[in-house]
C-alpha cells in the first residue's frame, strides 16, 4: 500500500486502477496528486505563519504605545492578581483576627481563587517563557 492510498482511503487505488490501468501513467498520476498535496500542506503552513508573525508585529505595536490602556494591560493584570492574593492571604486573614480581638467581627469576603489563580499562573507562565527566551538571547 502506498502512501496516496493511505492518504484517501482504500477505494482511492481502486479507482485509480480503474483510470489509469497503465502503471507507469498510475505512478505519474499518484506523483502529481502527491506533489499537490504537499504543495497545499505548504500553503496552510504558510499562512498560519504568516497570521502568527501579523500577530507578532500586533504585539510589538501594542508594547511600544504610550497609551495607558494599551501599553500597560499585562502589568495591569499582573496588579490585579497580585492584590487579590495579598487581600485574600494577608489582609483579609489580619482584618478578621484583628476585628475579633476587638469585639466587633467582620467576616471579610472571600474571592474566586480559582479563576484568580488560573489567571496568575498563565501570566507567570508567559512571564517564565519570556525570561528563558531572554535568556536565550531570542528577541
Amino acid at each position: 500500500m502506498n502512501i496516496i492510498d493511505i492518504l484517501m482511503g482504500p477505494t482511492f487505488g481502486k479507482v485509480l486502477d480503474r483510470l489509469l490501468p497503465d502503471p507507469a501513467a498510475k505512478a505519474s498520476a499518484q506523483i502529481e496528486l502527491l506533489k499537490l498535496q504537499q504543495e497545499g500542506a505548504l500553503k496552510e503552513l504558510d499562512a498560519e505563519v504568516s497570521l502568527a508573525q501579523q500577530q507578532s508585529d500586533v504585539n510589538k505595536i501594542e508594547a511600544g504605545s504610550t497609551d495607558k490602556f494599551t501599553s500597560r494591560w499585562r502589568p495591569f493584570i499582573g496588579w490585579v492578581c497580585g492584590t487579590g492574593l495579598a487581600v485574600q492571604f494577608i489582609v483579609s486573614p489580619f482584618v478578621t483576627w484583628g476585628s475579633r480581638l476587638a469585639g466587633h467581627p467582620v467576616d471579610f469576603p472571600a474571592l474566586d481563587m480559582g479563576t484568580l489563580l488560573t489567571l496568575l499562573l498563565g501570566m507567570l507562565g508567559l512571564g517564565g517563557m519570556r525570561t528563558v527566551e531572554k535568556m536565550k538571547g531570542v528577541a
